[in-house]
């Protein structure tokens, strides 16, 4: 039982970016939050992803409401130049090494007993359930943020396939996002009955992101789009629909919340081709969850437009930019992609629609022109968004992880 006793040992991932934490990894700032004041101490090792602009774990240990930081050891800082030499946006094996033994190295200049390992990533679990052996470790939760069968090409794709099924058989629990990735692990050769207790703890959103604005207070005829930039996502959908709706509705406008610069640059001169630049606003990256949640909640309805891409880890993942839309009162309007889509459909806040522009702006511009159907699916969406706290969701996992 997760008590005011308890130390907790988080490792995860996150991109970093001109020395700051970018919110890429929606999950880790806010477990760390819920955790640090119910715990006796709390150690989060973040590995900086491939492509960032430091390439060793940052440690950080909260206890007694002060935060230490300390740094890498000197054999890990051994890893300094090939690190640098592959630190590239993709999956890179040196990586998964640093991140592997930076468990390790912390836990061996420690002494303390871990009641609660929780790793996010397969390699980072193997590391837990390893030193659980050791009788480090009291319970291990294997943390899945997504899943796909297929992943990658070839050998790379049964290793971690196997690292998969290994950390889901020898974690005490397995913390998925999605109802989706149990099955679909299952189908790639879990064995069921072997399977570690599975908790299903989707993404959640902070109270300040509960912002329901009357539509009579917010901008007529506007949609938004948040999220990763990425044409798998379906930004660029996103604008090549606003023609048609301009069409019926001049008014209309498109806003568009996400960063990175190529993407941006790239929707930036499909805007430009479209002769669009005065209809789109790009506010970049939104770091603060309660800023992005003011834009949105001045917004009309929400585009999640996934493309229909083979292989997409989408489709067995958990969708927050969803849940960041209930979380403003915007009627969503999806692609059958993702699975939390299906399930705000039946709770009557979102539409489904193929993944075309005909169809997507069909559904846009039904909404804007039947106010009945879009208080009804708001007041559905609000309803969803109550319950879908983080505090409620990880309450609800620590108690189930018994």
């Amino acid at each position: 039982m997760l008590t005011k006793d308890s130390s907790v040992l988080f490792a995860t991932f996150s991109l970093w970016t001109h020395g700051q934490r970018m919110p890429t990894n929606g999950n880790l700032e806010p477990l760390r939050d819920f955790l640090v004041p119910r715990v006796h101490k709390l150690v989060l090792i973040d590995q900086p992803h491939p492509g960032s602009d430091q390439v060793m774990p940052i440690i950080e240990e909260y206890r007694e409401n002060r935060i230490i930081k300390h740094p890498a050891s000197r054999w890990m800082k051994l890893l300094i130049p090939i690190l640098k030499l592959t630190n590239q946006n993709k999956t890179q094996v040196a990586f998964k090494l640093r991140d592997f033994f930076s468990i390790f190295d912390w836990m061996f200049r420690n002494s303390t007993h871990i009641d609660f390992f929780i790793g996010m990533e397969s390699i980072n679990t193997l590391a837990g359930i390893i030193l659980k052996k050791f009788g480090r470790i009291e319970r291990v939760i294997y943390y899945v943020l997504d899943f796909s069968p297929l992943r990658y090409h070839g050998f790379i794709n049964k290793v971690y396939l196997f690292l998969d099924r290994f950390c889901a058989t020898h974690a005490d629990f397995i913390w998925d996002v999605s109802k989706m990735i149990q099955p679909a692990r299952i189908k790639a050769g879990l064995i069921q009955q072997k399977s570690a207790p599975l908790i299903h703890v989707p993404i959640g959103v902070y109270p300040q992101q509960l912002i329901f604005t009357p539509p009579r207070h917010r901008q007529p005829f506007s949609i938004c789009y948040m999220g990763t930039l990425s044409e798998e996502q379906g930004p660029d959908l996103a604008i090549e629909i606003l023609p048609i709706v301009l069409k019926e509705y001049p008014s209309a406008t498109l806003h568009i919340i996400g960063g990175g610069q190529k993407n941006l640059d790239r929707l930036k001169a499909l805007t430009k081709s479209l002769g669009l630049t005065h209809k789109i606003i790009f506010y970049g990256f939104v770091i603060g969850s309660a800023e992005m949640s003011k834009i949105l909640s001045q917004c009309y309805i929400a585009l999640a437009p996934y493309r229909a891409i083979p292989g997409s880890i989408r489709q067995y993942g958990d969708a927050s930019k969803l849940r960041s839309y209930a979380a403003a009162g915007l009627p969503i309007i999806t692609t059958p992609i993702p699975p939390l889509g299906k399930d705000l459909q039946e709770l009557g806040g979102a539409i489904i629609v193929e993944d075309n522009k005909k169809d997507l702006a069909n559904a846009v511009l039904a909404l804007f022109s039947s106010p009945k159907r879009y208080a009804t699916m708001r007041k559905q969406v609000i309803k969803f968004a109550q319950n879908n706290t983080w505090d409620n969701e990880f309450s609800k996992a620590f108690s189930q992880s018994q």
